[in-house]
């Protein structure tokens, strides 16, 4: 696996919860469904598709906001298999349409690998800058203590 960083730090942190977000129904119910809420559908996809990936065609944001090819190659899985929930119950629908959408199970599947393979990632580069004598905070000259 090759590791080509990201040059759009900030549009990562925007990605992966998305991603952790699709992975997990529970939050999905109590969370998109909740009106009082800022997180529904439409900004996911919007983070997704339009604003810091694009999962119809992920490749482009290698080392940009994905760190590996395999993360280029499961967020393009995750858009096909959304793609294909929306083009069954319409770009318009409520959130609930899609989440009774009986291809639903298999984007939450997508974004599960997904969430877990870009977590990862990230959890070894932070051992990397660790190994690599990085302190927190930063000019310290300090590495925290573990409990």
């Amino acid at each position: 696996m090759i590791d080509h960083g990201i040059a759009l730090p900030n549009f990562r942190l925007h990605v992966v919860p998305a991603v952790v977000s699709l992975a997990s129904p529970t939050w999905q119910r109590e969370v998109w469904l909740d009106r009082d809420q800022f997180e529904d559908l439409d900004y996911i996809v919007h983070v997704l598709f339009d604003d810091f990936c694009d999962a119809r065609e992920p490749a482009r944001f290698l080392g940009g906001s994905l760190r590996t090819e395999e993360e280029v190659e499961l967020m393009a899985r995750l858009g096909t298999v959304y793609g294909a929930v929306q083009d069954a119950v319409g770009a318009r629908s409520p959130d609930e349409a899609f989440l009774d959408a009986p291809g639903w199970p298999a984007v939450v599947a997508a974004a599960a690998r997904l969430a877990h393979v870009m977590l990862n990632n990230d959890y070894m580069a932070l051992v990397g800058l660790h190994e690599a004598g990085h302190t927190w905070p930063p000019g310290t000259g300090r590495i925290p203590e573990s409990d």
